[in-house]
């Protein structure tokens, strides 16, 4: 227990594999023990996921009402405020956006039809999971809309699939906490920060136990398919991969011409430390330090600007996050759409664009919030978890990809909001 979580996850993996390439060598496929085996890791995964989905609406209203009642309470929000979540909203779109165009047309998730079934295994029936997408078309594009406003927010927080009216609900009283009187204010503010903080504890105790639920949700995939299942895992490493690549190069980089009016090989030089940092720790929290001394000394944005985006962008500015949320749920709908001959509709990508958006900001303070998030876009898009458990084979890399663009994303928002607020250009001296 004294080594790093990733490196626990890490040897479940391993473990998973080595059982699953033992049992073939030594043909036991058929056998009791596999067949134990496989009993026990299904019993284990879903025990995992029981808590995780356990956790999630208690957690992600906490962290939205807390999320918005410091936004809304801060003095300084004002202009650079509104300037700043105008920032993290039109950059964490567009890396949505590049990752959903990337993953429909590298479509990691189109294999054949029985490695698909293998990958799926017999949890979801055919007709089961057909009668979740029955009825959807382009109809279903409204009812996202309505299911934005439940009529009963209770009966919303106890369906997986009514968790974007819990998240409006949400969003709308942490907005109007801010304009209580200051008493009343001072009460649902600890109320809801406590809350938050308990909460954050169960998160970790599930999250100490992810090696093995992961070793749960592996081991049946390894068992069904052998190594023939890294194959669709490669080409989506390779569209998430080259999805954060576009955002980072082409993206961010025309935003900091555009409107930072700087030249952006400048900044990608002056942050190189940074980046090297936030790779190695996978950490935005912790790359905060680096972040903060390169972009007041090296980016020359003023302690003002930097102290109040930055330390908010390291929790709530989470770009490469949401892309990696989009890509992963519309893999996993592509393989189910090989055994189910339907495609994921504008509807059904709409909403993952949309809660996927909301998802970053509302958990990205917490571990592994990113499996978070993906366990509350699946369950509303009608989704089921068994296979989210193979992308965990490369979440590790990716985890560290992901982190260095939230992070430079972070610094491209310090800059170019320095920039409208008639800071100096330190680069053009260089």
């Amino acid at each position: 227990m004294k080594l790093r979580l990733h490196w626990q996850i890490a040897i479940a993996l391993l473990l998973a594999m080595t059982l699953s390439v033992l049992i073939r060598i030594f043909d036991l496929g058929d056998g009791a023990f596999a067949a134990g085996l496989t009993a026990s890791s299904e019993f284990i995964g879903k025990l995992f996921m029981n808590a995780l989905k356990m956790i999630i609406v208690p957690l992600i209203m906490s962290s939205i009402i807390c999320g918005i009642m410091g936004l809304g309470s801060d003095k300084n929000f004002g202009r650079i405020g509104g300037k700043v979540l105008l920032y993290y909203s039109v950059t964490g779109l567009l890396a949505i956006l590049t990752g959903l165009i990337i993953v429909n047309i590298i479509r990691p998730g189109d294999v054949d039809l029985d490695l698909a079934r293998q990958i799926i295994g017999q949890a979801e029936q055919s007709q089961d999971f057909v009668g979740k997408f029955e009825g959807r078309g382009a109809g279903e594009l409204v009812n996202i809309f309505l299911r934005m406003v439940p009529p009963n927010i209770v009966k919303a927080a106890t369906d997986n699939g009514q968790l974007l009216g819990l998240i409006t609900f949400s969003l709308l009283f942490g907005f109007f906490i801010s304009h209580l009187p200051e008493k009343q204010k001072e009460f649902q503010t600890n109320l809801w920060e406590s809350i938050q903080n308990v909460m954050m504890q169960v998160t970790d105790l599930v999250i100490r136990f992810a090696p093995i639920g992961v070793f749960g949700l592996v081991t049946p995939i390894l068992l069904r398919t052998g190594f023939d299942a890294f194959r669709p895992l490669f080409w989506f490493f390779v569209t998430v991969v080259l999805g954060l690549g576009v955002h980072f190069l082409l993206t961010l980089g025309m935003l900091l011409k555009i409107f930072g009016k700087i030249n952006p090989f400048l900044h990608y030089r002056a942050m190189a430390p940074v980046m090297v940092t936030a790779f190695s720790t996978a950490s935005s929290s912790a790359t905060l330090p680096v972040t903060m001394e390169k972009v007041q000394n090296d980016a020359g944005v003023s302690k003002g600007i930097s102290s109040f985006t930055l330390p908010l962008g390291a929790t709530v500015n989470m770009d490469g996050t949401a892309l990696y949320e989009c890509v992963v749920v519309i893999f996993i709908g592509q393989i189910y759409g090989v055994v189910q001959g339907f495609e994921i509709g504008f509807a059904t990508q709409f909403t993952v664009v949309l809660l996927a958006l909301l998802t970053s900001v509302g958990v990205a303070g917490i571990p592994s919030a990113s499996l978070v998030a993906i366990t509350v876009i699946l369950g509303v898009v009608g989704l089921p978890l068994e296979a989210v458990g193979l992308v965990w084979v490369t979440d590790r890399v990716l985890d560290m990809a992901r982190t260095s663009v939230n992070v430079f994303s972070d610094t491209c928002g310090a800059v170019i909001i320095g920039k409208t607020e008639g800071e100096p250009d330190i680069y053009a001296d260089a």
